[in-house]
C-alpha cells in the first residue's frame, strides 16, 4: 500500500491496494481505520467491487444507518443512493459545509462513498479538518464557548422545503439534537469544533456571565455560532477531491466537515454511500 499525503492539514490517497480484500484481511483493515484517523479522510482510485463489497467493507467499522430523506438500494439496506439526473430539477442543497447527520442523537462514525457515474468536469468534494479549526481558533474565543452546547435539526434543513405536515412529522420522528459545540474525539482526545450547517442555536448562551440584558442575546449569539459555522471555509484546512467511476472516499465524521459542489449543468452524477452508526458526542 503507497499512502501520498494530499495537503498539509487533511487528506491522504491509497493506492495499492483493492478496498473488498480489507473485508476478510485484519490487518489490512486495521491499518487502513489507523490511517483513516490520522489523516481524516482518506482516497481511492478504481475500486471496481460490487455494492454487497461495499456494504461489507463499510460495515468492518460498525452497524450501517439508513437515511429518512435519501433513498437507499432496496437489495442492501444503509447503502444510500445519491443521485442526480438531467430529468429532475437540480437539488442544491448540498451547497453547504456539513458533518453527515449530526441531527441524529449519534451522528454517523463516518462514511464510504464511492461514485459510480460523475460530470467530465466538475462535482468535486471537499473536505476540512475540523480538528484544526478549533485548534486555531483564538484563544478568547476558545474561552467563550467553552461548555457552551448547540441544537442540530434535520426539520430546519432537509425538512424546509416539506408541506408543513410533513415537515412536522419528521421532527417528531427525529427530534432536535443537542451536541457541545466542542467535542472530544474518542480516539485521539482531539478537540472538534463540532457546528454545522444543521446547527441551529445555542442552548445554554443566554447566561447572566455572556447576556448583560435581554438586547444583547440574539446577536451575541448568532455573530458567535455564524463565525464559529465559518472556520469551514478556510482553504488551508480544506482538501479537495476530483471523482472519477470507481473512486472512494472514507471520511471520519466525527472530526470533518465536507461540502458537494454542484458547479456542473443539469446531468448524471451517481453517488452512493455507507454510513456507518455512531456514538452520542461528548
Amino acid at each position: 500500500m503507497q499512502i501520498e499525503q494530499l495537503t498539509c492539514s487533511i487528506g491522504a490517497e491509497l493506492s495499492g491496494i483493492n478496498l473488498a480484500d480489507a473485508i476478510r484481511d485484519d490487518a489490512l483493515f486495521a491499518d487502513i481505520r489507523q490511517l483513516l484517523v490520522e489523516h481524516k479522510v482518506l482516497f481511492l482510485r478504481d475500486q471496481d467491487f460490487s455494492r454487497a463489497e461495499h456494504v461489507a467493507f463499510a460495515e468492518r467499522f460498525g452497524a450501517l444507518e439508513d437515511h429518512p430523506v435519501a433513498g437507499s438500494d432496496p437489495e442492501h439496506p444503509g447503502l444510500v443512493r445519491i443521485y442526480k439526473s438531467p430529468d429532475q430539477p437540480m437539488d442544491r442543497y448540498e451547497n453547504a459545509w456539513h458533518t453527515d447527520a449530526t441531527w441524529r442523537e449519534a451522528p454517523p462514525f463516518g462514511c464510504v462513498l464511492r461514485c459510480i457515474e460523475c460530470p467530465p468536469v466538475g462535482g468535486d468534494t471537499m473536505w476540512a479538518n475540523m480538528a484544526m479549526a478549533y485548534e486555531m481558533l483564538p484563544e478568547h474565543v476558545k474561552v467563550q464557548i467553552d461548555g457552551l452546547r448547540a441544537r442540530h435539526s434535520i426539520e430546519a434543513s432537509f425538512g424546509a422545503a416539506m408541506p408543513i405536515e410533513k415537515r412536522l412529522a419528521l421532527k417528531e420522528q427525529y427530534p432536535d439534537a443537542e451536541h457541545p459545540v466542542v467535542r472530544t474525539h474518542p480516539d485521539t482526545g482531539e478537540k472538534i469544533l463540532f457546528v454545522n450547517a444543521f446547527t441551529t442555536h445555542f442552548t445554554n448562551y443566554h447566561t447572566p456571565e455572556r447576556v448583560r440584558f435581554g438586547q444583547d442575546a440574539n446577536p451575541g449569539a448568532a455573530d458567535l455560532l455564524r463565525y464559529l459555522i465559518s472556520q469551514a471555509y478556510i482553504p488551508e484546512y480544506q482538501v479537495r477531491w476530483r471523482w472519477q467511476p470507481n473512486s472512494v472516499a472514507i471520511w471520519d465524521n466525527r472530526s470533518t466537515q465536507h461540502y458537494a459542489v454542484m458547479d456542473y449543468p443539469a446531468c448524471h452524477r451517481k453517488m452512493e454511500r455507507a454510513g456507518i452508526i455512531g456514538d452520542k458526542p461528548y
